[in-house]
């Protein structure tokens, strides 16, 4: 059975080469992550085109996703790391103030001394350090260390329950954006969003370029959930971004949220990749814990659309076999079943419910087909919401562009088809190309739905045919 849910990797230097880019497609990879806060320009851009030059070899339609850095904040450099020890005072300040005492750093945000309170909790390194603001000035602050910890060079900062007053693009955000655009992204991730506004705003920063590119907006904060709809809405995709979000709520809350966020996405017919730590392990060892093969098991069951690997492609030792573990590990839940929130998905026009009446029709029928011919992907994805029970769901769509952001859309598999001018020839062009692969039979039933203008085919139409 082909597989649904669809694969995200993270490209670094342990997969830059076209070896290991090609290994991953082999391998079932349909989404390839660049993450700006790492990757020099140079890297980005020829990595991003040895994957579609592989992708092209294979006839494969793969997506490159340009991550965003997003206004993180981030500790300044030390000479040394600070070995620091419970209850030692440490100083954050302004780039341009001197020290004040003998363990002081400085932050790339300045508005940070503005925007927190005596008495806040900060969490340094992703939770390995916690810190009480002790006091505030114009220009820093002082905090009282909780744990024992090492403070490093370039250390996230995160404030749980602060509204930060950063802006939703920085200067290199948009010079990443640049880049992006000109290698024409299939997806760009925006970090750290916080609320529609910041979605839109990174959109017209795309159209003002002339981009093309789709929006991931990564929810990561306590704020970006309290705006989640707004944010679902003003996006292409969300992605749940556990790292970041797990430090900013309580950690017992996580699998809470995750939940509800995919729910509410299938509602509102948005797509949801599940990311970060799904094999963390495996950065270093060859195989997963147990706990691990759990969490993906449940991101797949709960039908997210797709699930990331982050450092364990990157820069792990393993970046193969990690992909292999999420193809077995997500097809076998496949078999099983999943929480079916797809038929919660809210149906606001006719060309939704055209496509439900679709799905109802091919999952009616014994070893059906459901073909979707699409101009722009839209009606592939609200039919790819209402996730068929079907493994044979393929798209087809006049142009490569509509058929690589496809790759993020669970189920689907998409073929680039030119459309003629009536519809009958585009379903003959399409089932050929469906027997060229050995997908359908003769006499095979074909559940076909279309959203397309023709002489004789009406918009928002279903036809059963036989291949």
């Amino acid at each position: 059975m082909p597989r649904k849910t669809k694969l995200v990797v993270t490209l670094g230097p342990a997969t830059e080469s076209e070896e290991a880019i090609a290994k991953l497609l082999d391998g079932g990879a349909n989404v390839f992550r660049l993450n700006m806060s790492h990757a020099p320009h140079d890297v980005a851009k020829l990595a991003a085109k040895r994957v579609r030059k592989l992708a092209a070899d294979r006839q494969l339609h793969a997506a490159v996703l340009f991550d965003l850095t997003g206004p993180s904040i981030r500790t300044g450099d030390v000479e040394t790391p600070h070995e620091l020890k419970t209850g030692d005072l440490v100083e954050f300040r302004k780039s341009t103030s001197e020290p004040s005492i003998d363990i002081s750093t400085t932050v790339n945000y300045d508005g940070l001394m503005d925007d927190v309170s005596e008495g806040k909790i900060l969490v340094v390194d992703n939770g390995t350090l916690l810190m009480e603001i002790r006091s505030r000035q114009d220009d820093r602050i002082v905090c009282e260390v909780k744990n024992n910890g090492t403070l490093g060079s370039r250390r996230h900062i995160n404030l749980p329950g602060t509204r930060l007053n950063l802006p939703a693009l920085t200067d290199k955000d948009r010079k990443d954006l640049a880049l992006a655009v000109e290698c024409d992204a299939d997806y760009i991730a925006g970090s750290f969003v916080r609320d529609g506004a910041h979605v839109r705003e990174l959109r017209d920063a795309i159209e003002a370029l002339e981009g093309n590119a789709q929006i991931v907006a990564k929810i990561e904060d306590q704020e970006a959930v309290k705006h989640i709809d707004d944010i679902i809405r003003a996006s292409d995709a969300i992605m749940i971004a556990r790292g970041d979000l797990g430090i900013e709520v309580d950690y017992w809350e996580l699998p809470i949220l995750q939940r509800r966020i995919v729910k509410r996405c299938h509602e509102l017919g948005k797509r949801v990749i599940v990311a970060t730590q799904l094999l963390e392990s495996m950065i270093e060892n060859p195989t997963p814990t147990r706990a691990e093969v759990t969490d993906v098991s449940n991101a797949a069951y709960e039908e997210a659309d797709a699930l990331m690997l982050s450092g364990e492609t990157s820069i792990g030792a393993h970046p193969h076999r990690c992909l292999e573990a999420l193809v077995k590990i997500s097809t076998r839940i496949e078999r099983s079943g999943g929480l079916g929130y797809g038929k919660d998905s809210q149906l606001r026009d006719e060309r939704q419910k055209t496509a439900q009446a679709a799905v109802t029709l091919v999952d009616s029928l014994p070893d059906a087909r459901l073909i979707v011919l699409t101009r722009r992907g839209v009606m592939a994805n609200h039919t790819a919401m209402l996730r068929p029970r079907t493994s044979d769901f393929y798209a087809f769509a006049p142009t490569e562009r509509v058929c690589r952001q496809l790759a993020l859309s669970r189920s689907i598999q998409a073929f680039h088809v030119p459309f003629a001018a009536t519809i009958d020839e585009t379903i003959q062009r399409s089932i050929e190309r469906l027997r060229e692969r050995d997908l359908v039979r003769p006499g095979t039933p074909l559940v076909i739905v279309s959203d397309i203008l023709s002489d004789h085919f009406t918009a928002n139409s279903i036809l059963l045919h036989h291949a």
